[in-house]
């Protein structure tokens, strides 16, 4: 009885698979323990993880905002840092900001003034200047009546405005020298 050419690759096709499933199944016993199975109780080293990546700390000191002691106003965040010598965070709070924004940069406390009248006409304390922009005097001031209403954006206003409370915080610690410095 002749054997057909169809009949010889079926038992090589059989022999092949038989061949593959039995390496497969030596290799998964052979693994170290562990390996490619997940282990109860067991987390992933950090930065193994699939999971999207955490948001971070909007309150969280930003990095590359110098050393020492310094305020630190971030443009995006809308928020000052008041850090001290040590480079630890003193306080943190959020604050409305001005028409008109200064450059990101390092700045010094040039001027300061306990009680006048911001350029969009409202009564503020505790001003701490630090630039001016095209002619607009830029630095943090707090409302003494606590309005927090938006700058009218027909008025280029270069005061940052705070609370009562933050502003006496603020007006202890930014004197005449203070750095400040500006992120994005």
């Amino acid at each position: 009885m002749a054997v057909s050419s169809s009949s010889i690759v079926a038992a090589l096709t059989a022999a092949a698979l038989a061949t593959v499933g039995y390496l497969a199944h030596q290799a998964s016993t052979s693994l170290p323990a562990g390996v490619g199975r997940a282990q109860p109780g067991v987390t992933p080293a950090p930065g193994t993880s699939k999971a999207p990546p955490a948001r971070t700390d909007p309150a969280a000191l930003p990095g590359e905002s110098g050393e020492g002691a310094r305020v630190v106003y971030s443009l995006r965040r809308d928020r000052v840092w008041l850090v001290g010598a040590n480079g630890k965070v003193a306080r943190t709070f959020e604050v409305d900001p001005s028409a008109v924004d200064p450059a990101p940069g390092r700045y010094a406390v040039t001027s300061r003034s306990n009680s006048v009248t911001g350029s969009d006409g409202v009564p503020v304390e505790h001003v701490v200047r630090f630039t001016s922009v095209d002619g607009i005097v830029v630095g943090f001031s707090s409302a003494v009546d606590e309005t927090r209403a938006a700058p009218d954006p027909r008025v280029r206003t270069g005061g940052i405005r705070q609370s009562r409370a933050d502003g006496d915080v603020m007006w202890t610690f930014a004197t005449i020298g203070r750095t400040v410095v500006v992120v994005r």
